[in-house]
Order: C-alpha cells, then sequence, then structure tokens
C-alpha cells in the first residue's frame, strides 16, 4: 500500500463535520466512499489533520490515506474528484509520502484558520453561510490590541468547548491578526494545535470588545479566570475556514 497526501477545500454546509458520525453526512464519509473505487470496493480508513465541525469550511485541509500501489498522484487526484460528485469536496493536491508512521494529523507542526465578519447593517445574500453578519459597527483596531494578550503559551480553559476532550488546555499561539477590508474584519489565527470551539470562543469575545461592551483589557481578565462562563459566545461556525496545515516538510512539493 501506498500512503497519499490529500489537499481538500470543502463547503462545511451540509456536513456534520470532517468525522464520520451516526447522524449525518460527513466530509470523511463521502472521502472514503469516492476512495472506495479505487480499492476494489474496499473502504480505505483516512485521517484528517484538523477535525473540522459542522459548518466550518475548509481551503487546505491535509488528510492521509492509504491506496494500492502503481497508482499516480494524478490519477488519485483525478479519480477522487469524478468520484466525489455531486458533493462540495474537491482534492485539489495529492503527494506521497514514504515514511508508513507519517500522519496527517500528528505530523503536523502548524495550522492556520481564518474567520470572516460581514460587518454591516444589510445582511448577506451571496455570502451568507461563510461569514457572522454582526451589524453593530466593529473596531477592528481595539479587538487587535485585545488579542495580544492570547499569544504565546496559555491556560485556554476560558476558550475551549465545555465538552473538549484534550487532556491539557494549554495551547500556544504563534499568530494572531485581526484587520478591516472594507465591510469585512479577518480574523487569523495560527497554532500547532487547537482545542475544541477556541477559534470560535475567542471570536465571540473578540466581537463583544469590537462593539464596546467591553474594555480591550478583559480579554487577557478572561484568560486568567481559567472558566468558560467568562467568556463570551461561541461564534457561528459558517465564518471559520482552516487555511492551511503545516508541516517539517512540504508533502506536496514537486507533486501535481
Amino acid at each position: 500500500m501506498t500512503r497519499f497526501v490529500l489537499k481538500l477545500e470543502y463547503d462545511g454546509r451540509g456536513f456534520v463535520g470532517w468525522q464520520r458520525q451516526s447522524n449525518g453526512l460527513s466530509v470523511q464519509q463521502v472521502l472514503e466512499q469516492a476512495a472506495a473505487h479505487l480499492c476494489r470496493g474496499v473502504v480505505p480508513p483516512s485521517v484528517a489533520a484538523g477535525r473540522t465541525d459542522s459548518g466550518v469550511h475548509a481551503a487546505g485541509q491535509v488528510v492521509h490515506i492509504d491506496l494500492r500501489d502503481g497508482l499516480t498522484t494524478r490519477a488519485v487526484r483525478d479519480a477522487l474528484n469524478y468520484y466525489l460528485q455531486p458533493h462540495s469536496v474537491v482534492v485539489t493536491a495529492v503527494g506521497i509520502v514514504d515514511d508508513p508512521g507519517w500522519s496527517a494529523r500528528f505530523s503536523a507542526i502548524g495550522r492556520e484558520y481564518r474567520y470572516e465578519i460581514l460587518n454591516r447593517s444589510v445582511r448577506p445574500a451571496l455570502a451568507a453561510g461563510f461569514v457572522w453578519h454582526v451589524k453593530e459597527p466593529l473596531d477592528a483596531a481595539t479587538m487587535q490590541r485585545a488579542s495580544m494578550a492570547l499569544v504565546g503559551r496559555h491556560d485556554f480553559t476560558s476558550f475551549r468547548a465545555v465538552a473538549c476532550q484534550a487532556p491539557s488546555p494549554v495551547r500556544t499561539i504563534d499568530r494572531i491578526s485581526v484587520n478591516r477590508s472594507g465591510e469585512r474584519i479577518v480574523i487569523e489565527v495560527s497554532a500547532r494545535s487547537f482545542l475544541h470551539h477556541q477559534v470560535r470562543n475567542i471570536v465571540g469575545s473578540l466581537k463583544l470588545v469590537g462593539v464596546g461592551y467591553w474594555p480591550e483589557t478583559r480579554i487577557a481578565e478572561v484568560l486568567a479566570a481559567r472558566d468558560r462562563s467568562a467568556a463570551g459566545p461561541t461564534a457561528p461556525a459558517g465564518g471559520l475556514t482552516l487555511i492551511e496545515v503545516r508541516y517539517p516538510q512540504d508533502p506536496f512539493a514537486g507533486q501535481n
């Protein structure tokens, strides 16, 4: 068997998330069903770098999957995209790794998420499902200053889901930025790994700062509280996109 690495983009609407679940269709399920056509009907297991939730999108999700020997990267890409129809999931790149222990999830050294807020009084039409519509004016500069309290290694208990199963709430945020581009507020967060709902909970709290309900110093206080009830609400899933996953060596370099 050969370990193939896939880069995916998908529209998270209509899926229960990346991971297979009994209550609906997942991205993992449609990908593995497509891959079964390359494995004589046997459904091969796949592992993703990020277990995106229902409604969360991806522009750079990375997955590894073991398929039979002899297939080229182009053949895998084109065949999977054919069998993934009509689902809103596309394989944009395919690589091969020689190390059987290489993992899309555990070999990753960085992940980047982007959250977009549409900040205007009128609801979205074209962007519906891909942004969080916030009517009240947001001060992006104040949100950016407040977010700096989150950079570095911290206990993020206040910003993780109550049901989060990670053994430790400690994570390191390498970079966070909040910028306005016209009517959009774009929040980007980079870290090696994230807790369940961490980015969406951070965004929900920064929104309270941006509209002036909280002073910018409140974010540091919430972080120190180590209490989920101290933070703001969880921002809607639709504004979140997994943008990039980084590895010590690019598994797609020189391929496709």
